[in-house]
């Protein structure tokens, strides 16, 4: 599925009011199986599930030694999903990702033929690991089977199974020798995900657990069908015009060559944000909504969610990298230049 496909009907039907709940639920469920592994990180934890009920994609960064291997790899095991890793270097094919075709021999007609040979992206949860250390050409492979769930390979199109998702990490620090991402696959991941260092207790419980026995049996909280289910319904979330008008007011906002861009954007900013990042701000609002027991989408929704859909879809320009205005920041002079209405949700 994808953002451009989003419609909005309400959620009057019974059937729909009970997926709701088990939603909210199962994410409840998810959180406390994941919680068996993963300490601490609540804010990473809760937006790598919205991009799951979303059915989108996202970008985790941070430095070595923060769990974002081990959290993506832990989801998958608590939804009982495929799960498989492709750690990027500077000599990856595509072909090591999609997959290609192989001469087989035929064990009944002793004929040799082309059999396609499927790649890692054929699962159901991808880590692309250190996603920025492969060429634009290999990166560029994972294009299509995030935005159409399909890959193409020597002119045959090969449908991915569902659900499908892909978590890409990228390490801020080690530079050298890496291939920042085109802005058109940034835009593809729905959030740009930062993990942080723990606070003290919670890295002295990390290094307790780890360094004692461990053995952790899962219980599959959510099946792959309830996911597709629950993404199927966050579509079905009613948003209301003012909320609508606001979102689309933001990502304007964001643009240096708009009318009336304001001093603050055109000072800092090369480059805003396209419509796929309101569409992920009101498809986030809708999914938080429902893992919150709503059925409709609040400012305090799309504002909560505007710095990790906005960060790594804003470019900033020479002037502010000289000095030191991080994206951050232009986010955050944007939330306050652009305030929702005083009445209302």
């Amino acid at each position: 599925m994808t953002p451009e496909a989003s419609t909005t009907v309400g959620l009057e039907a019974q059937e729909d009011i009970d997926l709701a709940d088990k939603m909210a639920a199962g994410r409840a469920q998810i959180i406390s199986e994941i919680r068996k592994l993963i300490i601490g990180q609540e804010e990473v934890i809760d937006r790598t599930l919205l991009t799951l009920f979303v059915g989108g994609n996202s970008l985790l960064m941070g430095v070595p030694g923060l769990a974002k291997t081990l959290l993506i790899h832990t989801m998958a095991r608590v939804l009982d999903l495929d799960f498989a890793r492709v750690q990027f270097t500077p000599d990856l094919m595509p072909s090591d990702i999609t997959g290609t075709d192989i001469i087989q021999d035929d064990p009944l007609t002793g004929k040799r033929e082309m059999v396609f040979q499927p790649g890692p992206v054929f699962t159901n949860i991808l880590l692309a690991d250190e996603i920025n250390r492969t060429p634009p050409k290999t990166q560029a492979a994972l294009l299509e089977a995030m935005q159409e769930h399909r890959v193409t390979v020597q002119g045959e199109t090969y449908t991915l199974k569902e659900p499908f998702h892909v978590f890409a990490t990228q390490n801020p620090i080690e530079l050298e020798g890496t291939y920042p991402l085109p802005e058109a696959q940034l835009d593809r991941f729905m959030f740009e995900i930062v993990l942080d260092h723990l606070s003290a207790d919670e890295e002295m419980e990390v290094v307790r657990t780890t360094t004692a026995i461990q053995s952790h049996d899962f219980k599959h909280a959510v099946s792959g069908e309830e996911l597709l289910a629950f993404q199927r319904l966050v579509r079905r979330v009613p948003v209301s015009d003012p909320v609508l008008r606001y979102t689309i007011d933001l990502v304007r906002h964001s643009r240096p060559d708009r009318e009336g861009a304001s001093d603050f954007i055109k000072k800092w900013v090369a480059y805003g944000a396209s419509v796929r990042a309101a569409q992920y701000l009101i498809l986030g609002g809708k999914a938080q909504a429902l893992t919150r027991g709503r059925v409709h989408v609040t400012y305090e929704d799309i504002r909560s969610l505007a710095e990790p859909v906005l960060r790594h879809r804003i470019l900033s320009n020479f002037h502010a990298e000289s000095e030191g205005v991080s994206t951050s920041q232009v986010i955050k002079q944007i939330l306050e230049d652009v305030r929702p209405p005083t009445s209302g949700l």
